[in-house]
């Protein structure tokens, strides 16, 4: 069976204070977007896991679909299967890709195997593997907040326009954005500025991340500057970066940029 995780980008990211468990209180807003990974799963005579596509950080044991498995089955018997991941969705880029795999990952199992698990159960197993994970199991724009694993449905639709993302060739990993970091009280939570016009996002709607990470990595700033000078109506570092996503009103192509990085049109 195969199934087809998708990405995902932030509207907006405001941290707000450390908790006492060492993680942030943040607020953002979770979007799919139509950049995919392949995942295919197979009955197998023992527990495997291969991948091919973009090269994945780390030993293959500590990759999230592995983990899922055995979070699974420590409630019911599964057997054992061959998971094959095409990776596709850029590595340390704000993208999800890691969390959307693993999530994806629990629906193909209950669909392949007929695990009886209902939105809420997958959901659980989903939270214990990471902070957004459990967003890739219903898969639909919501406003993110606490931990960024609290979710609150949101009216967001940007069918009629075009996004266009810009991957740099870097990757930043999350702990190394949170060094930079700083935490800001707000005036206006994300849930209510994300109602209004898109032409009005960029006096308003920021990501905390940005400002540290622009000032270590230039070129990041350089595509921001970019998209706007095209018509992006709204320009963006997606999470923790490193990749940039602009939202136009129409169509465009953006040659200049695809000279030295990975350009996704219409996602």
């Amino acid at each position: 069976m195969i199934i087809f995780p998708n990405a995902k980008i932030n509207i907006g990211l405001n941290i707000l204070n450390r908790r006492s468990d060492g993680f942030h209180n943040l607020e953002t807003i979770f979007y799919p977007v139509a950049i995919r990974d392949v995942l295919e799963v197979v009955e197998a005579k023992q527990l495997s896991f291969t991948s091919s596509g973009l090269p994945i950080p780390g030993s293959s044991d500590d990759n999230l679909c592995l983990k899922a498995y055995h979070l699974i089955s420590e409630d019911i018997k599964l057997p054992p299967v061959h998971i094959h991941l095409h990776k596709h969705i850029p590595i340390g880029a704000g993208l999800g890709g890691g969390s959307a795999d693993a999530s994806f990952f629990i629906k193909l199992m209950n669909d392949k195997f007929n695990l009886n698990l209902d939105i809420d159960q997958m959901e659980k197993y989903a939270y214990r593997l990471g902070s957004d994970c459990a967003f890739f199991i219903r898969n639909k724009p919501v406003f993110a907040f606490e931990k960024g694993d609290k979710f609150k449905a949101v009216s967001l639709d940007l069918i009629g326009h075009y996004i266009v993302l810009v991957m740099p060739p870097m990757q930043i990993s999350t702990a190394e954005a949170y060094k930079g970091v700083k935490a800001d009280p707000i005036i206006h939570s994300l849930y209510e500025l994300v109602k209004l016009p898109i032409k009005d996002w960029s006096s308003l709607i920021k990501n905390d991340f940005e400002s540290s990470i622009i000032a270590q990595y230039p070129s990041i700033g350089l595509i921001k500057s970019a998209l706007y000078d095209a018509g992006a109506c709204y320009v963006s570092m997606t999470g923790s970066g490193s990749s940039v996503y602009g939202i136009f009103n129409e169509k465009i192509k953006l040659p200049d940029l695809e000279r030295n990085n990975e350009v996704f049109y219409g996602i």
